[in-house]
């Protein structure tokens, strides 16, 4: 069955299908949109009132919020409050029983300061009381000490002062035999020839030989005659004859081996028992004193020191073979020991001694010297001023001045 129909109107042609399709989608349509608007409508109907609805819960939950904070500040301050009153009522009763103990803690403190002061009192008493005892313990020991040290010091004063007048005695003596054995050589250094030296030299040996060992006997050899320069004969102080040592004295510019030798055979035929050469040149291998090939060696100043020392062993020696007489094992024994390096070395070590000690003295002498130069030149000083003076006295008053013969240039009666 065909569904086309026409249109009276227009004579248009359709289809039947289509148009009721058409009407029934445009009545559905407006139905739609009618529901869409009731709908919609609706919806803002109750979003309004649901905003209103949370306008108001908003203010409700505010209200109450508000309602609510001011509850909790309420609590909160009567919570402070009660809070504050336990702290003050704890703070109160702690304070006071604080306050309670301290108390009692400042009275037990004063009571034992006051203790303490007392027997502080007590000890500062004692304390005075030791002081002053002490002070006057001193006082009385330092009284003491002062009569004892005055006491020493007098005898110390007294013996230093007798010693000093020994030493300067002793020393004065040596000294004026030191400038007339000075003197001696500077005038016998002067002589012009070595020869004439060399004699000078044996001289003033031998004077200090006797000078300084008067118990010896001090002989000079003669002039052609074989043999050293001046024997001495070693005497103890009884007398006797205790040995023998030769000097061979040499004062040229360099040392001869040939000298030692020549010694030798002279020691051999005299029969001495020690043989020292005495030289201003010593061997190259030799700066000091000492012994070579069984000869001493040594320097003028160095002799009598040396010569003291070997007297020395000398006699000790002639006392042990004395004592020990027709014993030869003993007397070997003593040969060997005064030939050894033993002894040797020991008489060195005692020239060491005596060398330091005469130096010394040499020192003392030079200063001594010194001293009395300027003394020598003060009294020539104080003549001279005198003099001066007496002179200008004379010319003014002349004859009415006595004379005075020192002054004068003559001697006084």
């Amino acid at each position: 069955m065909s569904t086309q129909i026409t249109c009276p109107n227009c004579h248009t042609r359709f289809n039947l299908e289509d148009v009721l399709t058409e009407d029934v989608e445009k009545s559905l349509k407006q139905q739609y949109e009618q529901k869409l608007k009731t709908s919609v409508e609706n919806l803002q109907r109750e979003k309004k009132l649901l905003e209103k609805q949370q306008k108001d819960f908003e203010e409700k939950k505010q209200h109450e919020n508000e309602l609510f904070s001011q509850r909790i500040e309420k609590e909160k301050q009567k919570l402070q409050q009660e809070l504050q009153e336990q702290i003050r009522k704890s703070v109160s009763s702690d304070y006071e029983n604080r306050m309670k103990l301290m108390k009692q803690t400042l009275d037990d403190n004063e009571e034992k300061l006051k203790l303490a002061r007392e027997k502080e009192m007590e000890v500062l008493q004692l304390q005075q009381r030791l002081k002053e005892q002490r002070n006057e313990m001193d006082l009385q020991l330092q009284k003491k000490l002062l009569e004892k040290t005055k006491e020493i010091e007098e005898k110390a004063l007294k013996h230093a002062q007798d010693e000093q007048e020994l030493k300067l005695k002793e020393k004065e003596m040596q000294i004026d035999q030191m400038k007339k054995l000075i003197e001696e050589m500077k005038r016998k250094s002067e002589q012009g020839s070595m020869q004439m030296q060399g004699e000078a030299q044996e001289l003033v040996l031998e004077d200090i030989l006797r000078t300084s060992f008067p118990y010896d006997i001090i002989s000079e050899i003669g002039k052609g005659v074989r043999g050293a320069d001046v024997v001495q004969e070693i005497r103890n102080n009884l007398g006797q004859a205790c040995g023998t040592i030769i000097y061979e004295s040499k004062r040229t510019h360099s040392f001869s081996e040939g000298w030692i030798e020549k010694l030798k055979t002279d020691m051999r035929s005299i029969h001495a028992d020690i043989a020292i050469i005495v030289t201003q040149a010593m061997p190259k291998d030799m700066e000091h004193f000492g012994q070579k090939n069984g000869i001493w060696i040594c320097k003028f100043q160095d002799a009598v020191s040396l010569a003291q020392v070997l007297r020395e062993s000398l006699i000790k020696i002639h006392q042990a073979m004395k004592s020990q007489e027709n014993r030869g094992d003993k007397m070997q024994m003593v040969y060997q020991f005064v030939t050894s390096n033993e002894f040797r070395h020991q008489v060195e070590a005692i020239m060491d001694g005596f060398t330091q000690l005469k130096n010394s003295i040499n020192k003392e002498r030079l200063q001594m010297e010194k001293i009395w130069k300027e003394r020598e030149k003060q009294i020539d000083k104080v003549l001279l001023n005198t003099t001066h003076m007496y002179g200008s006295f004379k010319g003014l008053a002349g004859a009415d001045i006595g004379d005075v013969k020192l002054l004068e240039g003559g001697e006084e009666e």
